[in-house]
């Protein structure tokens, strides 16, 4: 998908659809990286590639059933930065842990936790599951996690 360039007035938005598998995780990526170099914010791309994978690697290992077996993400210019959204079909909610030393998984969260400032969440959606989204902007913090190591 190519995304178009929007004049600073509008409210540009950009919706997907993935298959619920691992490979969707890049392709997700890439999608964000091209939508985020035509509204003129490639300079979040980094950090807001570091989100979208955590929240649709997430979405893949999380969001199994039978009657929504697709990964939504949804992008929205907002306040000098983006609004990243992903939509699953699981009704379970994301919980922020503190992951033990030893684990080797469960730190996503922190990082997005970390990395926007705190500006994320999840909400209900029309039909079965949730979405989970994250702000990312200029002033996001970048700040790295304690991650327990």
């Amino acid at each position: 998908m190519n995304a178009l360039p929007y004049p600073e007035s509008a409210t540009p938005i950009s919706v997907r659809r993935w298959p619920n598998n691992r490979r969707c995780v890049g392709r997700a990526r890439r999608d964000l990286r091209e939508v985020l170099t035509a509204w003129g914010l490639a300079e979040l791309t980094d950090l807001a590639e570091l989100v979208l994978s955590e929240l649709v690697t997430n979405a893949v290992r999380h969001a199994r059933h039978p009657l929504g077996r697709e990964i939504e993400t949804r992008y929205e210019r907002a306040g000098g930065g983006v609004r990243i959204e992903v939509h699953d079909a699981n009704d379970q909610w994301p919980e922020l842990q503190k992951a033990d030393e030893e684990a080797e998984a469960g730190r996503g969260l922190m990082l997005v936790d970390a990395i926007t400032g705190q500006r994320w969440g999840a909400s209900k959606r029309e039909g079965v599951g949730k979405l989970v989204w994250a702000l990312v902007t200029a002033d996001s913090s970048g700040q790295w996690p304690d991650l327990g190591e």
